[in-house]
Protein backbone atom coordinates (compact mmCIF):
# COMPACT_ATOMS: atom_id res chain seq x y z
CA UNK A 1 0.00 0.00 0.00
CA UNK A 2 1.12 3.41 -0.72
CA UNK A 3 1.53 6.11 1.93
CA UNK A 4 -0.61 9.45 1.17
CA UNK A 5 2.39 11.40 1.49
CA UNK A 6 3.36 10.18 -1.48
CA UNK A 7 3.24 12.91 -4.44
CA UNK A 8 2.86 15.53 -1.79
CA UNK A 9 4.58 18.92 -1.46
CA UNK A 10 5.83 20.28 1.77
CA UNK A 11 8.10 22.57 2.93
CA UNK A 12 11.38 22.01 4.42
CA UNK A 13 11.86 23.05 8.66
CA UNK A 14 15.42 21.38 8.84
CA UNK A 15 17.39 21.72 5.43
CA UNK A 16 19.53 18.81 4.24
CA UNK A 17 23.05 19.88 4.09
CA UNK A 18 24.80 17.48 2.17
CA UNK A 19 23.90 14.83 -0.32
CA UNK A 20 22.31 11.68 1.54
CA UNK A 21 21.71 13.95 4.88
CA UNK A 22 18.51 13.62 6.35
CA UNK A 23 16.30 17.03 6.98
CA UNK A 24 12.89 17.54 8.37
CA UNK A 25 10.17 18.34 6.20
CA UNK A 26 6.48 19.29 6.81
CA UNK A 27 3.39 18.14 5.26
CA UNK A 28 -0.30 19.08 4.88
CA UNK A 29 -2.12 15.85 5.09
CA UNK A 30 -4.87 14.49 6.88
CA UNK A 31 -6.71 17.90 7.68
CA UNK A 32 -3.70 19.23 9.95
CA UNK A 33 0.14 19.27 9.36
CA UNK A 34 2.55 16.25 9.87
CA UNK A 35 6.50 16.32 10.12
CA UNK A 36 8.65 13.25 8.28
CA UNK A 37 12.28 12.69 8.00
CA UNK A 38 13.50 13.41 4.90
CA UNK A 39 16.26 12.61 2.71
CA UNK A 40 17.81 14.11 -0.43
CA UNK A 41 20.26 12.84 -2.81
CA UNK A 42 21.48 17.20 -2.87
CA UNK A 43 21.23 19.19 -0.62
CA UNK A 44 17.92 21.14 0.53
CA UNK A 45 17.76 24.62 2.20
CA UNK A 46 15.09 25.49 4.81
CA UNK A 47 12.05 26.71 3.90
CA UNK A 48 11.98 25.04 0.18
CA UNK A 49 9.64 23.68 -1.59
CA UNK A 50 10.09 19.70 -1.82
CA UNK A 51 8.09 16.77 -3.46
CA UNK A 52 7.89 13.47 -1.25
CA UNK A 53 8.51 10.37 -4.34
CA UNK A 54 8.62 7.68 -1.81
CA UNK A 55 7.69 7.12 2.12
CA UNK A 56 9.69 4.40 4.01
CA UNK A 57 8.73 3.23 7.61
CA UNK A 58 9.33 5.02 10.22
CA UNK A 59 7.91 8.60 8.82
CA UNK A 60 11.03 8.79 6.22
CA UNK A 61 10.62 10.01 2.84
CA UNK A 62 12.51 11.02 -0.01
CA UNK A 63 12.09 14.00 -1.85
CA UNK A 64 13.04 16.28 -4.22
CA UNK A 65 13.14 20.23 -4.72
CA UNK A 66 9.67 21.36 -6.15
CA UNK A 67 10.10 23.88 -9.12
CA UNK A 68 6.62 24.63 -9.80
CA UNK A 69 5.55 25.14 -13.47
CA UNK A 70 5.08 28.87 -14.26
CA UNK A 71 3.75 30.12 -18.15
CA UNK A 72 6.32 31.30 -20.82
CA UNK A 73 6.33 34.91 -20.08
CA UNK A 74 9.03 35.28 -23.20
CA UNK A 75 5.59 34.87 -25.93
CA UNK A 76 4.48 38.68 -24.50
CA UNK A 77 7.64 39.80 -25.55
Amino acid sequence: MTDPVTGLTGTMTSPIRSAGGLGEVLVAIRGGTESYIARADEPVAAGSTVLIIEAHPGRIVDVVPWIPLAPDRRQDI
